[in-house]
């Protein structure tokens, strides 16, 4: 389950209907999915998108994707420091970045236009939908691995526009994890 950390005011949030609350103000959408039938650990694109097919076909419908596809990265991928470069500075996109997280944990920042900034931790389960024109950038956590369905509103994939603020190098790519959240009681 995702968490939410808000560096500016030293908060960390946990529990999932306070996520979607806290998200949804800033126009984040987030929920969480199960898959229709089993799905193996290595299985291939074609059948993680033939298992989430129902929920895939949803969001089709309801935000005007056409198409959907996996992304697979570890750190056994070429290029990969490249690769994640684009990513890991501020940014926004013409049209929405959908993530559906299969495998692994990433850090998405949000930079609302009104508010703090914050970190968004992404783990299996997690979808996250950030719309166009969000800033943002994302970076993967220290194993380097994740495994994610994306989908797209142009066939031809999102292109980056860098916004150059520099507001990015002031967060570290800081995975925490549940296993660092202290226990309440």
């Amino acid at each position: 389950m995702a968490l939410v950390r808000i560096p500016a005011e030293g908060r960390t949030i946990t529990a999932e209907d306070d996520v979607r609350r806290t998200l949804a103000r800033v126009g984040i959408d987030y929920e969480r999915w199960q898959p229709t039938h089993e799905v193996a650990e290595g299985a291939s694109a074609e059948a993680v998108l033939a298992a989430y097919s129902g929920e895939i076909d949803r969001l089709k419908a309801s935000g005007g994707y056409v198409t959907a596809d996996i992304i697979d990265v570890s750190p056994r991928t070429p290029n990969l420091d490249t690769m994640l470069a684009k990513f890991s500075r501020e940014h926004w996109h013409d049209e929405d970045e959908v993530r559906f997280i299969l495998r692994g944990r990433g850090v998405f920042h949000i930079h609302p236009r009104e508010g703090p900034v914050m970190a968004i931790e992404v783990v299996p389960g997690d979808l996250i939908r950030v719309p166009r024109g969000t800033h943002h950038w994302f970076d993967l956590c220290s194993e380097r691995d994740i495994r994610a369905i994306r989908l797209f509103q142009d066939a031809s994939g999102w292109t980056p526009h860098y916004t150059d603020s520099g507001v990015d190098s002031g967060y570290q790519p800081v995975c925490l994890g549940p296993s660092y959240i202290p226990a309440r009681g």
